[in-house]
């Protein structure tokens, strides 16, 4: 079996006879040259299939899906909460939090935040190819973005906010129960003091601070999900 893996929008079903789309189809045919009665894998959160490709007509290829890889994810809920950056530092960031298993992005707009439009479409790409490309069946959702106050009002979380005025840099893993776990991290200016308090007040919240230096958006965010993900594995 090749290592060809892809992330198909529709429903996955033993049998299944469907088609990919064009910019799929010319990859599998064109930049991998797989070959009709050669397999590959599909997946989404129903879990991984394997497919076979019967035919390439006018460059679009038709599959039929044979077998069952792997059941469907339910990892432990890991959103991030964050502000929007700079386009290249943003991709990079999303891209390397999607490898390290977030399942859910909340862009929020903070006091401080310099880049205010995000393009959903865009980061839906990066995020699907950083699924394929980490072996991960679940992609995670991205939500459009919002203000702080929204997210805190309508969220129930344990909220894990990366802090450098906190003294604590341990997460009390006996505070997390069963809600999903949610990291806020702060735009490049940091958080404003009433963000810091309105943060400080959620009812379900514990401050660590994640490092000594003052670290880039990008680098706070990846250091932040790998010291959650420590503790909480």
């Amino acid at each position: 079996m090749s290592n060809i893996r892809l992330f198909f929008p529709k429903s996955l079903s033993l049998n299944l006879t469907d088609t990919l789309d064009k910019s799929q189809s010319h990859y599998v045919s064109k930049v991998m040259r797989i070959k009709e009665n050669e397999v590959f894998s599909l997946f989404n959160n129903s879990g991984e299939w394997e497919a076979k490709i019967l035919t390439v007509s006018k460059s679009i290829v038709e599959f039929n899906v044979t077998k069952q890889l792997r059941q469907k994810e339910n990892p432990k809920e890991l959103w991030l909460a964050f502000s929007p950056i700079k386009s290249n530092y943003f991709n990079f960031m999303i891209q390397k939090a999607t490898e390290l298993g977030v399942t859910k992005f909340l862009p929020i707009i903070f006091d401080r935040t310099i880049v205010r439009k995000i393009n959903k479409e865009r980061l839906e790409k990066v995020i699907i190819e950083a699924a394929e490309q980490s072996n991960r069946i679940q992609v995670p959702n991205i939500e459009d973005s919002q203000k702080l106050n929204n997210f805190l009002d309508k969220n129930d979380v344990d909220l894990i906010f990366t802090d450098l005025n906190s003294t604590n840099n341990k997460v009390d893993l006996k505070k997390l129960g069963n809600k999903p776990t949610c990291i806020v991290v702060g735009p490049e200016g940091d958080f404003s003091e009433s963000e810091r308090e309105e943060i400080l007040s959620y009812k379900s919240v514990q401050a660590i601070k994640i490092n000594e230096n003052i670290l880039r958006s990008e680098t706070a965010v990846i250091s932040a999900i790998s010291i959650i993900n420590y503790a909480i594995n």
